[in-house]
């Protein structure tokens, strides 16, 4: 079989490596954004993680110390692997998007909108879903929309984005 005829993601690596590989790598970039901001704001890890917990499993899970703050990492990750996912199949099954990351500006430009809207969604609409509760738009809103396109969105577009051979 000649390399044309080989589908874009065997060529390149395994679906599964791949998003393992990007999973973990926006597990621990956006965590680590989220503990710097968390440290800037002077407010507690442990909090952090299980606000993350409570947004799917409830507001008792602000009390429930390290098990519950391990479970907010959990959801943390899992969150991570689906919009991870999410990009993977995108990637996969769009020769437009592949041309797009294939020019000068187009990661940057693909991260830019896919960055923050996942932060868009999840904070406007899966949040407020799973926690029944609206999500206030504050200056903190702000600095994470901007920062998903850095820590969220450019992670996940660099690993997932095509190699030129």
């Amino acid at each position: 079989m000649s390399a044309a005829a080989v589908p874009y993601s065997a060529a390149n690596q395994s679906a599964a490596h791949r998003l393992v590989r990007t999973g973990l790598l926006i597990t621990v970039v956006d965590g680590l954004w989220a503990v710097v901001l968390t440290l800037a704001y002077q407010r507690s890890i442990v909090r952090l993680w299980q606000g993350v917990a409570a947004a799917p499993f409830g507001k008792s899970m602000m009390d429930g110390g390290t098990p519950t703050m391990l479970l907010g990492i959990a959801v943390h990750f899992v969150v991570a692997f689906t919009w991870s996912a999410v990009f993977l199949l995108l990637v996969d099954r769009s020769a437009w998007l592949r041309g797009v990351l294939s020019s000068p500006a187009g990661l940057f430009m693909v991260a830019a909108a896919y960055g923050p809207l996942i932060w868009i969604l999840m904070s406007l609409v899966v949040i407020p879903i799973a926690s029944h509760a609206p999500t206030p738009i504050t200056y903190r809103w702000w600095i994470q929309l901007a920062g998903h396109i850095f820590f969220v969105g450019l992670p996940i577009v660099w690993s997932l984005a095509p190699r030129k051979p």
